[in-house]
């Protein structure tokens, strides 16, 4: 059988994950492995796609394999994936499945990226191999990697895959419309910033005369609009161009589709060690001053692929020591998507997920599927809402089980990760219930406790009571404050 591993990793052969599929190599000798390093060599071959093309169009079975890169696969791999699409090639009727390595932080978002996107090819999908950074140095590992392989390759035979949806067709877009007035003049000069410090900020008009009135700064700061939108991208003008308008407060476009950037991230763990980026192109510099240095961030983009595609993906890639690090905690951030975004439900949860581990109030998801002009109003008055009244949200469980799982790493790693090690240290991230020994017996002891028939029946509704009582205090004690 004849298997096409993408390597989606930009460090090509010296892959964590490409060390698996080496292995599974060599326990499958019978099987020719050919490997397309499309990570390392996404620039060659978004010059020439002809050889990729050969390879896929002879594969038996393809295999993606890759690290987890900021919720999803490596920029590289989007691009990759973006070029197969453009090349028509037909790959309907392949077999194809997966293989990661990572900490399991939000792995599953990265494996459904890549179901999506099988599926709009009309490939036979197998679920793939999620497996964690160390698992191939371990028995159980390798186990768990042959057996898999020898499903996969069950599934080839027998003709056995999970059946998915056809895409549906592409829904209908409602027009934006921008109010009268020319929305790059809310951009902070002399003339038109000054202090937000009135209640009227916090409505939004879509008044013509609106968009003449003077912009206010939050606290001397404006807000950041980052997207990659394309000149030729007007649904997507004219939604940011009527969020300027309409948003009380100063705000700018940084369009990172005009930033030179070197390359996408190579997962190379300088910046974790130094907290600066191993290319030379400043990027570090323009993120702190031109995007976090504002009050708050709205991502504008369309969707791409199933997600935000490859140039923000690669904006987004460069920025890993963020995914970490939560530098923009408490900043509030909001999006406004052109495209599908009820039907991406991946990308809902990657959305949802960034917001939370950042600890980052979303403020909302515009977007231009239906009264797409009431949306973007909403995120605005929103937006100044939030930043007016300092708003945050706790973490739900994409926030709090995703920082846990670096909370672990970064311990383990502090040695080689001192930026991040410092940073949590400073903010107490290193919350481990191990050092809570006060709790750990008081457990003990109610648990012994409970282990008796007897006292149990004499203790009654006690106990009940007795762990409500701190909360009847703090009831009983506090103050309502906003």
């Amino acid at each position: 059988m004849n298997i096409l591993v993408i390597n989606g990793s930009p460090k090509g052969s010296y892959s964590i994950t490409l060390q698996t599929v080496l292995y599974l190599e060599k326990q499958f000798p019978q099987h020719k492995f050919t490997i397309l390093h499309a990570g390392q060599r996404i620039r060659a071959y978004a010059k020439d796609f002809s050889a990729a093309a050969k390879e896929l169009e002879e594969a038996d079975l393809i295999l993606f394999s890759y690290p987890v890169y900021t919720f999803i696969a490596p920029s590289q791999l989007h691009h990759f994936i973006a070029l197969i699409k453009e090349s028509g090639i037909d790959l309907s009727g392949k077999f194809v499945t997966q293989i990661t390595t990572s900490k399991h932080f939000y792995d599953v978002t990265a494996h459904r990226y890549i179901q999506d996107n099988c599926q709009d090819l009309g490939m036979k999908f197998i679920r793939g191999l999620s497996a964690d950074m160390d698992d191939l140095l371990t028995e159980e590992g390798r186990r768990d990697a042959r057996k898999f392989f020898a499903y996969a390759l069950w599934c080839v035979k027998h003709d056995s895959y999970e059946p998915l949806p056809k895409p549906g067709a592409p829904a209908a877009h409602m027009p934006v419309r921008v109010p009268d007035g020319n929305a790059a003049a809310s951009a902070p000069s002399s003339s038109n910033v000054s202090s937000l410090n009135s209640e009227t900020a916090d409505t939004v008009s879509a008044d013509p005369a609106a968009a003449k009135k003077t912009k206010h700064t939050m606290r001397g700061k404006d807000v950041v609009i980052v997207t990659d939108c394309r000149p030729d991208d007007a649904q997507l003008q004219n939604m940011i161009a009527r969020f300027q308008t309409v948003l009380p407060l100063a705000s700018r476009v940084v369009n990172i589709r005009e930033y030179p950037f070197s390359g996408g991230c190579l997962g190379c763990f300088n910046c974790a060690i130094s907290g600066k980026c191993i290319y030379k192109d400043n990027f570090d510099a323009f993120l702190r001053r031109d995007i976090q240095g504002g009050a708050a961030i709205i991502y504008a983009f369309s969707i791409e692929d199933h997600s935000m595609g490859w140039v923000f993906k690669q904006y987004d890639d460069r920025q890993f020591c963020n995914g970490h690090r939560t530098v923009t905690m408490g900043m509030p951030m909001g999006y406004l998507i052109s495209g599908d975004y009820s039907r991406e439900f991946n990308l809902q949860m990657i959305i949802e997920g960034r917001a939370e581990v950042g600890g980052n109030f979303l403020a909302g998801v515009a977007t231009d599927e239906t009264d797409p002009d009431r949306a973007i109003n909403r995120l605005a008055k929103t937006l100044v809402y939030a930043l007016r009244r300092r708003y945050s949200q706790p973490q739900n469980f994409y926030g709090v089980g995703g920082m846990k799982i670096f909370r672990d790493l970064i311990y383990l790693m502090q040695g080689m990760m001192k930026a991040d090690h410092a940073f949590y240290k400073a903010h107490g991230q290193y919350d481990f219930p191990q050092k809570k020994k006060g709790t750990v017996l008081k457990m003990y002891l109610v648990g012994a406790l409970l282990s008796s028939p007897k006292i149990k029946s004499k203790m009654g509704n006690k106990m009940n009571e007795g762990m409500i009582a701190p909360y009847k205090k703090a009831i009983k004690n506090g103050t309502l404050r906003v």
